[in-house]
């Protein structure tokens, strides 16, 4: 845009209705994901969806003694942690061609 013209309001009406439509369809994406995480060489793995809810946890039995609960617990917070952090990385992926076009000028108004 040149110094002195007026934005086209209808033209960024219509790039903001787009950006909105391509963002709700990427959160569904993302809403919809699944994805594991694993910990001890895959004998703790857990499955979350893309947000970071967590939907499944399987426990190899050879990794269960009640004399040493604290490893257990261990494999299942690095099980979980792993997972979670391939949901951010299935969010991010989704998310960040939309964020590009949130900045840089491209609604045509100074700062925007």
């Amino acid at each position: 845009m040149q110094p002195g013209e007026q934005p086209d309001i209808a033209s960024i009406m219509q790039q903001a209705q787009q950006m909105q439509q391509q963002l709700m369809a990427a959160q569904a994406e993302i809403s919809q994901a699944e994805v594991s995480g694993q910990a001890g060489g895959g004998l703790v793995r857990a499955t979350v969806k893309g947000t970071g809810e967590l939907v499944g946890l399987t426990i190899d039995p050879k990794v269960v003694d009640p004399d040493d609960v604290e490893t257990l617990q261990d494999l299942i917070i690095g099980a979980v942690a792993d997972a979670s952090n391939a949901a951010q990385s299935v969010a991010a992926e989704k998310l960040g061609p939309l964020a590009g076009g949130l900045g840089g000028g491209s609604l045509g108004l100074p700062g925007f």
